[in-house]
């Protein structure tokens, strides 16, 4: 269940509550449904009786009070819990931990992708400058991803290095029409080609189209201060984290028990791992509505950040024995693997095993 579909089922309770009597109120046309904040339990929170006490000449929590069974009542809803003065907490039945992992491991590099074709065709023109070029055919890539057939085209046929070398194409070539809008990303100050494919394309997709890219060595660097580095590595780790699950003679299981066992803090970590999950399908919609191959490039440094911090807790320690949390909580890292590696594709770059 999404926080849309919560926020609709919370309103829907509070119609019910209405419509019997329960409470004398106006329903509100939405509530917000975040994460809960310090004090709070369960995966969403909502402060709906807050908002409607006054009107509704209860204190919030007698609001909380009506509301709590009916929602508890809901299907997708596992249990409510009621906190401070009147703060509802939803606990979703079944939650994320399976459900998600299981359909990010199902579908693979496709997960976040659009099926079937939305029938939307697209046009990507460029001027002949290897950032351009580059920025279109990462575009491509993300559009038709969302179900958008594209086609791009440049002022010239791109230079025969830049087909070679950072694996760039492009359907025609030539002045396009008047009414066709070109992109145009702020140009790379120097050739990006001796940094390789993965690293050029990284430095010219990486910052945003209005922010001068820098293409030195710095992406070449083998540390943590360099973000390709780390979600490659996150990406490598992941992989190696199945590797050696093997050697220990256990493999990943979608469940949703992966935060048992865990303490708070490695449990907060691995809640952080299913939220970037749940956003990348957003993060692509929002790089392909906006043509900005960078907001993808920056979701993928928050998903290997995610994953960097709390891979530590996938593997039993010591003379600890394999359990379901930790098969769980293999699959899990192995999704955010999954979802580093169709994100590098899709920016034209290498997601190597071993690094």
């Amino acid at each position: 269940m999404t926080p849309v579909e919560l926020s609709r089922t919370v309103l829907r309770a509070m119609r019910r509550a209405v419509d019997a009597g329960e409470l004398s109120v106006a329903v509100p046309e939405a509530v917000r449904v975040e994460r809960p904040g310090p004090g709070g339990c369960g995966d969403y929170a909502t402060n709906v009786a807050l908002q409607v006490a006054r009107a509704a000449g209860r204190s919030p929590r007698q609001v909380a009070e009506v509301l709590s069974p009916r929602l508890a009542r809901e299907p997708g809803i596992a249990g409510i819990d009621i906190t401070g003065p009147g703060f509802l907490n939803i606990t979703l039945a079944g939650t994320r931990g399976d459900a998600l992992v299981r359909d990010v491991i199902g579908r693979g590099s496709c997960y976040g992708h659009v099926h079937p074709d939305t029938g939307q065709l697209a046009q990507l023109h460029v001027p002949h400058e290897v950032r351009a070029v580059v920025v279109a055919d990462a575009l491509r890539r993300i559009l038709r991803s969302q179900g958008v057939l594209v086609r791009t085209t440049c002022d010239e046929a791109p230079d025969p290095d830049w087909v070679t070398v950072l694996d760039v194409r492009v359907a025609a070539y030539g002045r396009p029409p008047e009414d066709l809008r070109t992109l145009r990303p702020v140009p790379a100050p120097e050739d990006p080609l001796r940094l390789g494919r993965d690293a050029a394309r990284w430095a010219l997709l990486h910052p945003a189209g209005h922010d001068r890219p820098r293409v030195g060595d710095e992406h070449l660097a083998q540390r943590e201060s360099n973000p390709l580095f780390r979600v490659r590595y996150a990406h490598a780790r992941s992989r190696a984290l199945t590797r050696n699950a093997a050697d220990l003679g256990f493999e990943s299981e979608a469940t949703s028990g992966h935060a048992g066992g865990l303490r708070d803090q490695e449990a907060r970590e691995a809640q952080e791992v299913l939220d970037v999950l749940t956003a990348y399908p957003r993060a692509l919609a929002s790089a392909a509505r906006h043509h900005a191959p960078d907001r993808l490039a920056r979701h993928l440094v928050t998903t290997a950040d995610a994953l960097l911090a709390f891979q530590h807790t996938v593997l039993p320690l010591g003379d600890e024995k394999p359990s379901a949390a930790h098969r769980a909580r293999l699959a899990l890292a192995e999704a955010a693997g999954t979802v580093l590696a169709g994100g590098l594709s899709l920016l034209g770059i290498s997601a190597p095993d071993h690094l």
